[in-house]
Formats: C-alpha cells, sequence, structure tokens
C-alpha cells in the first residue's frame, strides 16, 4: 500500500458553507501559537457573539491540521445545557464509543495520555466551569494535547492563552480602500442579488451601514439578507435610524449590565431584523428556539405549529427566515435547518415574553417522545439503518428531550422516554449517554409495565457490552420478574438475553444455551423485543462456539442468519456475518471468510456499532493472517487496534480474545519478519477510523 494516496489525518472539522472575510493576522498568529513552535496549550478565542470566533477557528484548526497526527476534533456545546454532559459531547465528536463503566473523564483522559490532537471547543460560555475542569484534566493526562476555545467569557485556567476577536475592520469614508466588512457585505448581498456589485454609486452606502454595524460579521449578514425586499438605499436609512434611536435611548437608561455597546449593535440589528418579519415569521422564529441542534421541516412543523401558525404555512415561513439569514440550512442535508446561537438566543427570549417557553419545551418532548417511541417499534426491520441514522442526526434533540422528561425522573413520561431513547442509544453506538440516562430513572420506583421492562433491558444491555457482570446479572434479575409479571412472552423471552448472556459472560456455555434458547411459540415481531429474541439467538450461537462446538454454532448461525434476513434488521446479522466468518477461518476457507467480514463490516458500519467493527476486524485478520496477505493482515491489525482504543477495553478484557491477538501477531512477525510486520501494523494505527475502514472492506484495493 502506497501511503501517498492516503487520505487526511482523522478529525471532523465540517466543511464551512459560509462567507470568511480577512482574518489574515489573526490566522497567522493562531498558525504560529497552534503549530509545532508554539507555546501555549490552551489558546482561547474571546469576543462577543456573532464576531465570527467559530469560524475563525476552523479555519485555523484547518490550516493547523497537518501537527496534528491524531486529528483536529470539533466539539459544539452551543446545544447542552444540563450539568455533565461537556465529557459526553466530547467523547461523541472523538467517536470514542467508550464501554468502561468508570468516570468519563477518566475514560477521556486515559485514551487521550498518548495522543496528539487538537480539540476545538466551541461556546464554551454557558458551561465555563464544566469546560474548564475537562480542560485542566485532559491538558494534566495528554502532554501533546492542545485546546482551541471559543468563549464570551475566559476559562480562567492559568497558562491561558487569549486571541481578542475583533470585528471586521470598515472603512475609512473618505478613502478608497475597500475594506473587510465591506468585502464581506458585498459577497452576503451578491448571494441575495447576483448583480450585486461595490462601485461608485453603492461603495459610500455599504459603507456607511458597515460603520453603523460596527463590522460584526452576523449583522453585515443579516443586514445584506434584507436587500431581497429593500434598496441598498432604504436599508442604510431603516438601519442606521434603528440603531441611532436605541443607542439615544440607551444613553438615558442607567447601565443594565448587558455588555458593551458592540454587544448592543448586534442584539439591535437582530432586533431589527425580527422587527422586519411578518408576525407569523416572528412566532415560527421564537419557536424554533427549542431545538437543540438541527432540525427537519417535520419536526418544525409537529413542534411549531398552533393557534395562528398552521401546520401548512411552517414549511414556506421557515424558507422565508432562511431567505433572511435567520434560519442556516444544513450544507449535507437541504431539509436539516438551523439557527446559530445568538439568533437561538434572541428567539428563546421572546419566546419567555410570549409565555409559551414551557408549553414549547413540552411539545419539544413529546415530539422526540414520539419519534422515540415509533423507533423502538419499528427497530427490528429493514428500516433499522434509516432510524439510526436519524438517531444520530437527533442526538442533540434526544438530549433536550431526555432532560426535560427526567425533570420529573420518578413520572411515566421520564420512564418511557429514557427508556427508549436509552435503547436506541445503546444500539446506535452511544453507550455513555444510555447508561446516563437509565441511571438517572430506574434510580427512582416505577410501578410494572412494558416502559419499565424495556429501560430494565436496555440498561442491562449496556452493561453487557461493558463487561460489568454484577449489573448485568442484576438488571437481568429484575427484568424478567417485571416481564413475568405482566404475564407477555415475548418479553419474557426477551429478558432472556441478560440471563444467557450473564451465563455465557462468566463461561457456563450449557446454561447460557438453555436460557437463550428461542421458544418456537413466541413470534419474532417487528419491534424492540423482536430485537432481543434474534439476539438470544445470536447468544446461543456465540456459547456453541466458545464451548468448541463448530457443528452447532454453525447450525445456530445458519438459523439466526436467516432470521435476521427476514426481518431485515442488521445489528444481528452483523454479528453472525462475523461469526459465520470466524467459523470459515476454523475450516480454512479464506475467501467466505473475507467475503463474510466484509459484510459484517458494512452492517456494523451503517449503525455506528463500534464493538462489532473491531470485533469483525481482529476476525478478518485472523482470515488473512491464516491464508491470505500478511501485508493486508498486519495493517488490518494496526485498524483494528486503533478502533479497539474507542472502545476503552482492548477485546472487550477476554483472555480469549486477547491470547488470539498475540497468537496472530506472532504468526504474522514469522511470516513477514519483525521490521515488515512492523512497518505495516504501524500504517494500519495510522489511518484514520474511515480510511481504516475503507481499506478493511476493499481489500487496500
Amino acid at each position: 500500500m502506497s501511503r501517498k494516496n492516503v487520505v487526511p489525518r482523522p478529525g471532523n472539522l465540517p466543511a464551512d458553507a459560509r462567507v470568511f472575510v480577512g482574518r489574515l493576522d489573526e490566522l497567522d498568529h493562531l498558525e504560529d501559537e497552534l503549530g509545532p513552535g508554539g507555546d501555549g496549550r490552551l489558546l482561547t478565542l474571546l469576543g462577543v457573539g456573532g464576531v465570527g470566533k467559530t469560524r475563525l477557528a476552523l479555519r485555523a484548526a484547518e490550516r493547523a491540521s497537518k501537527a496534528y497526527a491524531d486529528g483536529v476534533w470539533l466539539v459544539e456545546l452551543s446545544a447542552l445545557r444540563a450539568p455533565g454532559q461537556v465529557p459526553l459531547a466530547v467523547m461523541e465528536a472523538l467517536r470514542l464509543a467508550d464501554q468502561s463503566t468508570g468516570p468519563v473523564t477518566d475514560a477521556l483522559c486515559a485514551w487521550a495520555q498518548d495522543k496528539q490532537l487538537l480539540l476545538v471547543l466551541d461556546s464554551c460560555e454557558h458551561l465555563l466551569a464544566e469546560c474548564a475542569d475537562l480542560v485542566a484534566d485532559l491538558l494534566i493526562a495528554a502532554p501533546a494535547l492542545r485546546v482551541l476555545a471559543t468563549s464570551r467569557e475566559l476559562l480562567g485556567l492559568p497558562g491561558e492563552r487569549l486571541l481578542a476577536v475583533e470585528p471586521l475592520p470598515v472603512g475609512d469614508p473618505d478613502g478608497d480602500q475597500q475594506a473587510d466588512a465591506e468585502t464581506l457585505f458585498a459577497q452576503c448581498a451578491a448571494r441575495v442579488d447576483p448583480g450585486f456589485a461595490l462601485d461608485e454609486r453603492t461603495r459610500r452606502e455599504v459603507g456607511d451601514v458597515c460603520r453603523a454595524l460596527d463590522g460584526i460579521p452576523l449583522a453585515l449578514e443579516l443586514a445584506a439578507a434584507r436587500l431581497a425586499t429593500h434598496s441598498l438605499g432604504a436599508l442604510h436609512a431603516l438601519l442606521t435610524d434603528r440603531l441611532r434611536s436605541r443607542f439615544e435611548l440607551l444613553e438615558t437608561e442607567e447601565c443594565d449590565g448587558e455588555g458593551p455597546p458592540r454587544h448592543w449593535t448586534l442584539r439591535t440589528t437582530i432586533g431589527w431584523s425580527h422587527e422586519l418579519c411578518v408576525p407569523l415569521e416572528r412566532l415560527l422564529w421564537a419557536r424554533l428556539s427549542v431545538f437543540a441542534g438541527t432540525f427537519t421541516t417535520g419536526a418544525a412543523t409537529w413542534v411549531c405549529a398552533g393557534g395562528p401558525l398552521g401546520a401548512d404555512q411552517v414549511r414556506g415561513l421557515l424558507l422565508r427566515l432562511v431567505q433572511q439569514s435567520i434560519v442556516l440550512r444544513d450544507p449535507a442535508d437541504p431539509d436539516r435547518f438551523r439557527l446559530l446561537d445568538t439568533i437561538r438566543e434572541y428567539g428563546a427570549g421572546w419566546l419567555r415574553e410570549l409565555g409559551e417557553e414551557e408549553a414549547l419545551r413540552l411539545r419539544h418532548r413529546d415530539h422526540y417522545r414520539r419519534f422515540a417511541r415509533e423507533a423502538c417499534s419499528d427497530w427490528n426491520t429493514s428500516r433499522q439503518v434509516a432510524w439510526c441514522d436519524r438517531v444520530v442526526a437527533e442526538h442533540a434533540n434526544l438530549r433536550a428531550a431526555v432532560d426535560c422528561a427526567l425533570a420529573e425522573p420518578g413520572s411515566p413520561v421520564a420512564l418511557e422516554v429514557a427508556g427508549s431513547v436509552g435503547f436506541l442509544w445503546r444500539n446506535c453506538g452511544m453507550p455513555r449517554d444510555a447508561q446516563l440516562c437509565l441511571d438517572r430513572v430506574l434510580a427512582e420506583e416505577h410501578p410494572a409495565g412494558p416502559d419499565l421492562v424495556l429501560a430494565q433491558w436496555s440498561r442491562g444491555a449496556v452493561a453487557m457490552n461493558q463487561g460489568d457482570l454484577d449489573v448485568v446479572r442484576d438488571w437481568g434479575v429484575r427484568c424478567t420478574d417485571v416481564a413475568r409479571e405482566l404475564g407477555d412472552p415475548a418479553m419474557i423471552r426477551a429478558s432472556a438475553y441478560l440471563t444467557g448472556g450473564y451465563l455465557a459472560l462468566v463461561g457456563r456455555l450449557p446454561e447460557a444455551v438453555d436460557a437463550l434458547a428461542p421458544n418456537p411459540r413466541v413470534l419474532v415481531g417487528m419491534d424492540w423485543r423482536g430485537a432481543a429474541l434474534v439476539m438470544n439467538s445470536l447468544g446461543v450461537t456465540y456459547s456453541h462456539l466458545y464451548s468448541g462446538d463448530l457443528d452447532k454454532a454453525r447450525e445456530a448461525a445458519r438459523a439466526t442468519r436467516a432470521s435476521s434476513v427476514q426481518c431485515g434488521e442488521r445489528w444481528s446479522r452483523s454479528f453472525i456475518d462475523a461469526i459465520i466468518a470466524q467459523l470459515d477461518v476454523a475450516r480454512g476457507d479464506t475467501d467466505a471468510a473475507r467475503r463474510n467480514c466484509r459484510d459484517a463490516l458494512a452492517g456494523h458500519r451503517s449503525l455506528h456499532n463500534t464493538l462489532g467493527l473491531a470485533f469483525t476486524l481482529d476476525i478478518l485478520a485472523q482470515a488473512e493472517a491464516t491464508g491470505g496477505d500478511g501485508r493486508f493482515a498486519a495493517r488490518v491489525q494496526g485498524v483494528s487496534q486503533r478502533i479497539w482504543e474507542l472502545l476503552g477495553r482492548a477485546q472487550m478484557d477476554s483472555p480469549q480474545q486477547i491470547a488470539a491477538r498475540r497468537a496472530r501477531e506472532r504468526t504474522l512477525r514469522e511470516r513477514l519478519g519483525d521490521e515488515v510486520y512492523e512497518q505495516a501494523y504501524e500504517e494500519g494505527t495510522a489511518m484514520s477510523y474511515d480510511e481504516g475502514l475503507d481499506y478493511a472492506l476493499t481489500g487496500g484495493v
């Protein structure tokens, strides 16, 4: 494999579709600070809302990315509200599917200790103490880690370096030089009116507008968007009059402690944009502020419609807000939208003024309550991957809905929301989020019912992935007792997944088979119970495999795969494809093992199942080490190890799997020689997450 064709280093920096103008001196300074010769390990970009901190941070991080072997990672914090979520957000951004059970911060520090990476924490101001605590721990634990933060306030840590982000320069009214603010306004205006250009006729009025707006980028964008309905001259007159009257009012009032003049410039501009909206646009803007992260047209309609705002009006009004730069369209999904922090804050304030805040929070909660319920009911079907994609896209909103529901932790709504969302998070690669919400809701007493069984089952299933055997056993007993009390045969059999899984993990394999063996009278359905029944069959296959009865294992694997194919689900099917590949290796059929491993990898990848990916990569490496390409096997071994690191427990601490890995390494060293093996292995560990999976799926072609 030629390393010259390797894709860029690891990271998750988004493509920024918004206009970037100027800032050359700041970028040069940040390049020096963030480069190999830079002294500071924590650098904070400080400035008022809308001044362009995030855009500058993203551009600087992209320029500095070559200096960080383990990547540049953006953590967006603006949607977080509940305490304790900053470490989880960092873990999510880093793609850590950590399966350990200790504190999240400890797991982050352990993973990062030998990493060379840049962490970009965006919008820290509302979580300063929590951000500061995490950054302090990370900087101690990981000597090669650096942090670039954006905030309206400093984190207040020793050694923190500051770069004040100022508004863009505005031109001299009597000068001929075009300043950055005018350039930004003209570029934004050209998006509204392709024929717009700065010339002798327009330059002075544009300059006046930019000076009135203090060169604040967001204010300039909002103003330029109004050229769709106002001439430049009218825009200039309306805006300057609005700002002048506002500041005259401020001069007659006592200081209210709400920030410097530039802060008021932006707020006044947003307020002016708000005034220019028609009443229903204002109402939609206010109601949209309840969303965390991004949202779809359908979600906006369900949550925001009501009263004077009809459901059939939401889409058109939403698109009008996009035209006015109030709402931004997601560049990756044309039906997904978001609000910038400052725009959301203004809308939230207006929502409070309208007296609708609590009602909208509950409507938002109930929308995602319904979403999660439908996803669980339809999980064991061919729509499973599509549901998983939607769960990942709606992660921030699901968090907000869970937080809202858990404000009453003993209520039936809290149990329903936490149980169904916890199930989805467990199966979509977010076990820590699942553990947190399930522990909170299950700390309270609840009457027996289907929602309690789902929550208990999900908590036990999370513990099974974490190898926390006492917790698996405990929740298995509780879940079984409630299922029997309800008398639901499918729930009783579903709860056997926890009991049988515990028995298998402690090595009591014959008992595990008895507990997990399918009951032909219980039909495999579409909901979470059906998924659990397929997992039971998967557990039987594992038990036969690890007891050494390969014939029974293959028979059980075929039956499990048939059940998975029949209902269209991919979660268990991907694991069973990997087990069949393991059986292929045992009988020396490398080609079949290779095909089944790639089917398993594709399925696990589509469901963000890091554990399944790591498990399958080990089997693929074993197949190639035994009867295939030794160099490819060594690289896959490196890819596998990098992904196991994301789980926090190499080979799930299984003595059998650890021993198999060591034996595989010995085999490859004997075939290739130490030098060739180590070079190929290091090439695998140097690949990013996606590059490594692409390499394994394509055979290195």
